[in-house]
């Protein structure tokens, strides 16, 4: 099996949020399986040979974009693990200060720098005469790869067997741009229509990529089945429910190697299920960074997010005041909408002592929170799968999410009577049903510490790790190819 993933982002070399990590960790967890994985991503600015070990190859991809010719050099990077990540350096797509936008808009030219991208690693393949039996696209930057297997490139015989399958990490962001980019995607005005390219009047990429692909998969079986609904569904709900069965729901995992208490570099002190000492020491670090006491016994609680309303920041702010008023100190790192940063500006300067707020990206401060918190916080109003709960259970840190997608899927709610459960949920998108749930954690904390060290410990033996997703994603390529080669011989699976 020979798959190569088209990307936006992969961690270490360019991250804004989930993906990147997934991207790092899922390639190599496959490689282990015996498949073949190239990534092909942007070579942004900071992918350098000065800050990674990549090599320049002797490559050059050039792809008319509406009559524009671009070309772009080729650099490479081997991994360790067995995964070769490929570096896309075209200047005037890349090189800049961030990689979808500035703090006040998306760049104006969004939708060329990916139709780039796609087309790009279609060429790569052409170019080297690679066969990949998948094509992998992740997220609306890397849709139109399936659109253009099936249109512009379907005369091409190494291309002719290579199924597609779309991970959606978020369908919140689908890439929507005016219909006038249809000449700068290079498809026909016949796929301009609702069954197809079209979005309420404009072009949509992630709506063509689940359109034209043989599998479609999201980040969790909960998220998988709230995007059927128009709550969640963000107007894809009928394209995806004509998807059956060829859409599905596989759960990110966790790479144990980088978050794990047991072997983190970027913490106080190392511990484990085992041996907890550490943890103690890890709290007294974070107070001292926070700038608040270093009291054991008051309740410390974290959050590491980006600042959106996605991520239910409102509900949080709403929920501040009332718990200010009690014994508990917070820390909050994250960066996003300029509302929510003066929010958390203001309680800083309101609560002296008594909150620590970062408001910025500190990916080693990110480390010391979720090991020196007591309790994190992902209060999301959607969430396709979220981490952060995940890497909380590893470090012992009790999470406190909402019971919606990846979250619900995660995270076992406490239960006193039988002594069972990883954490707290709560249903209700305000700030009052928050409140309450986080009243119940300090109260089992407070007063019944034997009780929730049980807790911790059941989170900390839980195992997220890539291995069985990994399984299913190689079962998820085995069907595309199934799909891809029925279609060829007349079955199942033709587009229309």
């Amino acid at each position: 099996m020979r798959v190569l993933m088209i990307t936006p982002e992969a961690t270490p070399f360019a991250q804004t949020g989930g993906l990147g990590e997934v991207i790092s960790a899922l390639p190599a967890e496959l490689a282990g399986l015996g498949v073949e994985v190239d990534v092909v991503m942007p070579k942004y600015r900071g992918i350098s040979s000065d800050n990674y070990d990549i090599q320049k190859m002797d490559l050059t991809i050039n792809v008319t974009l509406n009559a524009k010719k671009v070309s772009s050099g080729l650099w490479t990077y081997g991994d360790k693990r067995g995964v070769r990540y490929l570096f896309l350096d075209c200047e005037e797509y890349y090189d800049r200060e961030n990689l979808y936008g500035t703090a006040d808009a998306d760049y104006e030219d969004n939708a060329e720098r990916f139709v780039f991208l796609t087309r790009a690693a279609i060429e790569l393949a052409l170019l080297t005469n690679t066969h990949y039996d998948v094509f992998h696209s992740h997220d609306w930057q890397a849709a139109l790869t399936p659109v253009y297997l099936r249109t512009l490139y379907a005369g091409e015989p190494l291309l002719q067997e290579s199924s597609t399958v779309m991970t959606i990490h978020n369908l919140g962001y689908q890439g929507i741009f005016w219909h006038l980019d249809m000449p700068l995607v290079g498809v026909g005005w016949e796929f301009f229509t609702p069954k197809h390219m079209e979005f309420h009047g404009k072009l949509n990429f992630l709506k063509s990529g689940i359109v034209f692909s043989d599998q479609v998969n999201t980040v969790s079986q909960g998220y998988r089945n709230e995007i059927l609904t128009p709550e969640f569904g963000f107007g894809l709900e009928g394209i995806l429910q004509e998807k059956g069965s060829s859409l599905s729901g596989i759960l990110n995992g966790v790479d144990y190697t980088v978050w794990n208490p047991e072997y983190d570099t970027h913490i106080a002190a190392n511990y484990s299920s085992e041996n907890l000492s550490g943890k103690a020491r890890c709290k007294a670090d974070l107070q001292k960074i926070a700038k608040v006491p270093e009291l054991p016994h008051v309740p410390l609680i974290g959050m590491v997010s980006r600042l959106s309303s996605q991520k239910g920041i409102d509900i949080l702010a709403g929920a501040l005041p009332s718990l200010m008023e009690l014994d508990l100190q917070v820390v909050v790192l994250g960066t996003g909408e300029a509302r929510y940063k003066t929010i958390f500006s203001e309680l800083a300067e309101t609560y002296p002592g008594k909150t620590g707020i970062f408001l910025s990206y500190d990916y080693e401060l990110a480390h010391k929170i979720f090991a020196g918190s007591d309790i994190i916080l992902v209060p999301s109003r959607y969430e396709p799968c979220g981490l952060n709960q995940l890497y909380a259970l590893k470090y012992g840190t009790v999470p406190i999410v909402r019971s919606t997608g990846g979250l619900t899927d995660t995270v076992e709610e406490f239960s006193s009577e039988l002594d069972s459960g990883t954490g707290f949920q709560f249903a209700e998108q305000d700030p009052a049903a928050l409140e309450a749930t986080v009243l119940k954690a300090v109260d089992l904390f407070l007063n019944e510490p034997p009780t929730w060290k049980r807790l911790m410990m059941r989170g900390m033996k839980k195992d997220f790790s890539w291995k069985r997703s990994a399984q299913e994603y190689l079962q998820l390529y085995r069907r595309a190819v199934q799909q891809r080669l029925g279609a060829l011989s007349g079955g199942p699976g033709e587009l229309v």
